[in-house]
């Protein structure tokens, strides 16, 4: 009969004097999370994520042509609080899946290839704590990394531009502190979809051990779930993916807030933490570590870590699903029609400020669109770049009824890009002239956000 470590350790805990072998987990902490930032790669990502962003934002907000095809990057020059969100839109794409990869994925494999496990357990005495420092070590460093993107991104844009109103999704104007408290909250949202990748990197570190595969496992997952966010997959399958707080953060900058689907998201990404955590837990703690030949990788570890998984992804599907009538692609005509109406309102009236003309309300105005798909030829629902919009607005004192063209492009995951078709003197140009100058015009292209999840299926 073989005897593990493992089986050493717990003989040790009971027989022993419990305080002159036991090291406290706090310990243990402190040891795993220096060991991660003496390393080289770690203090260059750190410094990075503290000194990039904010570099890269107020170089970008000095630029003539701004980075208009990226959500809130049409107006980088107008407030630094559309910096922090440009980048969040990157990170949630890009770099935070990379950084998972370098930390977390990483963590254990390293022991492996040292050969460092049998000084560790010595030191130690306990898989259990062994575990659960390198879990909070691995998610701190990821969680000041993520605080470095953020701070950093902020100060670059409030020093660059200043701290200006920020224009929402459906066109209202947010104040500087509504806005600060709305961007602060969207990065403390994408924290829970990243430490669920954190969490599935350390389970890959934990089953496939010294091998590289390990930390390519979050970013391979990041690719696949950006990869299906890209078809035309039911609402329901989309919530089911842990990565999917990073788009859903943008029902945040409506109002009132679209928080269905973030709650959503957000659940699910910390049901992903828990379960891969946990797989990732019971795999190492049964490791054979007397096995010199044993470094994670086996046959039945890998099913018995994947098929949790998958079973999780079937279980929330099946939740949302029966939850919420979420099995179409969720882009209806009417949300179409309601949002462009919403959006085109609150943007009449900051071109109506910028003109000096009369002040006119949401209500006074009685905007309305009336929005098909390939000019009628096509079922007017679900994602496309063919959505074609007639905008019709009523001002007071004046009998006709004005009207204006938009070409819509509406990705699958809610967000659309309007582009305005004329009349000239209402979006035909990308300038308007002001009193003060020439200025951007707001209605000659916007984004919006079309809210995919409904309580009733009418919505």
């Amino acid at each position: 009969m073989t005897v593990t470590v493992a089986d050493n350790v717990a003989a040790a805990d009971v027989d022993a004097d419990p305080d002159a072998l036991r090291v406290p987990v706090t310990r243990a902490y402190r040891f795993e999370l220096v060991k991660l930032v003496s390393q080289w790669r770690i203090r260059l990502l750190v410094l990075a994520c503290w000194i990039m962003p904010g570099l890269f934002v107020a170089a970008v907000s000095q630029q003539s042509t701004l980075p208009s095809d990226t959500l809130f990057g049409r107006w980088m020059h107008a407030t630094g609080w559309a910096g922090p969100l440009v980048v969040l839109g990157f990170a949630g794409s890009w770099a935070l899946p990379l950084l998972t990869s370098v930390v977390a994925g990483d963590v254990f494999a390293a022991e492996d290839r040292l050969g460092t496990w049998r000084h560790l357990l010595v030191a130690v005495r306990s898989l259990r704590r062994i575990f659960v420092a390198k879990a909070l070590a691995s998610f701190t460093v990821i969680a000041l990394l993520v605080t470095g993107l953020v701070a950093s991104s902020a100060v670059g844009g409030l020093a660059t531009v200043g701290n200006q109103p920020l224009v929402g999704l459906d066109g209202h104007l947010l104040t500087p502190s509504d806005a600060a408290g709305s961007v602060l909250l969207a990065w403390a949202c994408a924290l829970a979809p990243t430490l669920a990748l954190a969490a599935i990197g350390l389970l890959g570190s934990v089953v496939l051990g010294r091998s590289p595969m390990g930390l390519l496992v979050p970013a391979l997952v990041a690719v696949a779930m950006q990869l299906a966010q890209m078809l035309q997959l039911p609402v329901a399958v989309r919530l089911a993916l842990p990565g999917y707080a990073f788009i859903a953060w943008n029902g945040l900058f409506t109002s009132p807030a679209q928080l269905g689907e973030l709650l959503v998201a957000i659940a699910v990404s910390l049901a992903w933490v828990v379960v891969a955590t946990a797989l990732a837990y019971l795999l190492f703690v049964r490791r054979d570590f007397t096995n010199a030949t044993d470094d994670g990788i086996g046959r039945r570890a890998i099913p018995r870590a994947l098929l949790p998984l998958v079973a999780l992804l079937a279980l929330t599907f099946g939740v949302v699903a029966v939850a919420t009538p979420s099995m179409g692609s969720g882009i209806s005509q009417a949300k179409v029609q309601q949002s462009v109406a919403t959006v085109f309102a609150h943007l009449y009236r900051m071109q109506t400020e910028q003109l000096n003309r009369p002040a006119v309300t949401e209500a006074q105005l009685q905007v309305t669109a009336a929005c098909d798909r390939g000019g009628g030829q096509v079922d007017a629902e679900g994602p496309g770049n063919d959505w074609r919009c007639v905008v019709t607005w009523h001002l007071p004192g004046t009998a006709a009824p004005g009207t204006a063209i938009y070409q819509l492009d509406v990705s699958s995951n809610g967000r659309f890009k309007s582009d305005g078709d004329g009349p000239k003197e209402v979006n035909g140009y990308f300038l308007v002239h002001t009193p003060t100058g020439d200025a951007p015009n707001p209605l000659w292209q916007f984004d919006g956000n079309v809210e995919l999840l409904t309580t009733s299926p009418k919505g």
